[in-house]
């Protein structure tokens, strides 16, 4: 199959729409599919091979990121050479409407990953909040129904899109993860790099430092826990525009030398700090599936995390870790048994590896792949 993925944001810039495209464009490309990317262009950013990049502004309101003009009079004609067989997009907005306009002028079946609760994240829009959450929810789901296939990460986003009145044709496709990349890493790179002690216990989390993922909330639990133990250490794995509030808020507490930042990593370094780290911790109530959640498991990591949308169906509670209300006593309490109990740590170690195999990458291209050709079978029989 030839494969047209439109997409607002690639790399160099990193999130877990980035992540997800990477690995399924990995994936589906080792099977034998023709994988084309139709992306912003960054400053500085290299010539790839089957990707097409578009004249792109600065976001005003999110450092790194950058708006694609969706606009180009070579787009034309690299479309028709390609003869894609489907276009699947992951935006409702700027280049996931121009992949949109695409499909309907080439009679090709339309496939939107559901990737972000849109609506949770208003607070970067200075004036109108409440109406641009109302007008936005209506965007998706007008866009969705305009697509062949919605693709939610879990089965909770699902549910959501259906009350949100979306009735297009939906099917759960977690993100997958590469867990064979965590299996020979290098788990004393954290300690040596940041000169942690081998006594301590690490707590991890990697993500954006935004505040949709909720850091704040994390740092006055670690307040807590330290005041507990000691010889604990919260490491930041990430960058983002809450970076400078964060180590504000560290400073004010008296642990800016127990909260490590380490801004954004090369991708074999954050698999370093995954499987050198002991306990995941995350406080996000935004994801549609916390891609993380499952990578931490796949480095053999216990989590914590808030149950909100689709982080509560990326944990198995009381077995791979402990999903808890957004409530800091609660948090704290989960986090400091772990702490307390390595028996409890081993296990729960144990059966985050063994259940990060229930996605595994290769799995969920597979149902990916066999979607596309559900979609190309009903359209040729549709036109027939």
């Amino acid at each position: 199959m030839k494969i047209g993925i439109f997409t607002d944001s690639y790399l160099p810039y990193t999130s877990g729409v980035v992540k997800s495209i990477e690995v399924f464009t990995r994936e589906l490309t080792d099977m034998g599919h023709d994988v084309y990317i139709f992306a912003p262009s960054y400053p500085k950013c290299a010539k790839e091979n089957r990707v097409f990049r578009f004249a792109s502004l600065p976001a005003p309101t999110n450092p790194g990121y950058t708006l694609a003009i969706p606009f180009s009079i070579r787009l034309k004609p690299v479309i028709r050479n390609l003869k894609l067989d489907i276009i699947h997009v992951h935006s409702p907005f700027l280049l996931g409407r121009l992949g949109a306009k695409y499909a309907k002028r080439l009679g090709i079946p339309l496939v939107f990953t559901f990737h972000t609760l849109y609506d949770q994240y208003v607070h970067y829009v200075p004036l109108g909040q409440e109406i641009t959450r109302e007008i936005t929810r209506r965007l998706c789901r007008d866009f969705c129904n305009g697509c062949d296939m919605v693709i939610t990460p879990t089965g909770i986003i699902a549910k959501h899109l259906e009350e949100l009145g979306v009735n297009a044709r939906v099917e759960t496709i977690p993100t997958g993860i590469e867990v064979e990349k965590f299996i020979n890493s290098n788990p004393g790179w954290l300690r040596q790099k940041y000169n942690i002690d081998r006594e301590k216990k690490i707590l991890l989390f990697v993500g954006r430092l935004g505040v949709e993922k909720n850091i704040h909330f994390l740092l006055e639990a670690f307040k807590e826990i330290h005041h507990r133990s000691a010889d604990s250490c919260l490491v930041l794995v990430g960058g983002g525009p809450e970076e400078e509030k964060l180590k504000k808020q560290a400073k004010v507490s008296g642990l800016t030398e127990k909260i490590i930042f380490t801004g954004k990593m090369p991708w074999q370094d954050v698999v370093n700090c995954y499987v050198g780290a002991d306990i995941f911790v995350f406080a996000s109530v935004t994801e549609t599936q916390g891609l993380v959640i499952g990578e931490a498991k796949a480095a053999g990591l216990p989590v914590v995390a808030v149950k909100a949308f689709g982080v509560s169906e990326m944990v198995e509670d009381g077995k791979d870790g402990f999903l808890t209300g957004e409530d800091r006593d609660e948090f704290v309490e989960k986090i400091a048994l772990l702490l307390k109990d390595r028996l409890l740590r081993e296990k729960m170690s144990l059966k985050a590896r063994e259940n990060a195999w229930h996605i595994s990458s290769r799995g969920t291209a597979k149902k990916l792949a066999d979607c596309y050709r559900s979609l190309l079978e009903w359209k040729k029989s549709a036109s027939g």
